[in-house]
């Protein structure tokens, strides 16, 4: 398996599962209610906040994958629109799994020399930096999530 493959089946992992640490965004997601995905925990973000978050980077990434631009702004990637029904979140989350399938089979297509190439600009370092900083921030997030679910679960889906 070369790298490009290697990074898709990394990221594969995190959102889909068979990573060592036997924890993925959707399993992790499932059976999650759209009131327990917006529930505020004291001032930390929602759950439905941090996968708008991890969401926001990938898709960007894979505008530029597809031979696209890239017009992401940190400012923008909390900016999750208002959830109102269960269909909202479920849309939300049908939206992230294609595009993170799509993001994976992309990576995995790309030639070893690409992932030394500069990310759109210099100042945003390689291919291979990029790609492997979106699969380290989902990690970092998931783990928040785990948590935020466990609070929600032990008080009902409600404020903690």
């Amino acid at each position: 398996m070369n790298t490009p493959q290697q990074l898709a089946k990394h990221f594969r992992d995190v959102h889909f599962g068979g990573n060592w640490t036997c924890v993925n965004l959707k399993d992790t997601l499932k059976g999650v209610s759209w009131q327990q995905a917006t529930a505020k925990v004291q001032d930390c973000n929602t759950i439905a906040v941090l996968v708008f978050h991890i969401h926001y980077y990938v898709a960007a990434v894979l505008k530029v994958l597809q031979g696209g631009a890239l017009e992401a702004h940190d400012k923008y990637s909390f900016d999750c629109p208002p959830l109102r029904s269960q269909s909202d979140w479920n849309s939300m989350l049908d939206k992230a799994w294609t595009d993170a399938e799509a993001f994976a089979s992309l990576v995995e297509q790309l030639p070893e020399s690409k992932l030394w190439e500069y990310f759109t600009e210099e100042k945003y370092g390689t291919y291979y930096r990029n790609i492997q900083g979106i699969i380290e921030h989902t990690h970092y997030h998931l783990g928040q999530i785990s948590l935020l679910k466990k609070i929600t679960n032990a008080s009902g889906g409600s404020s903690a």
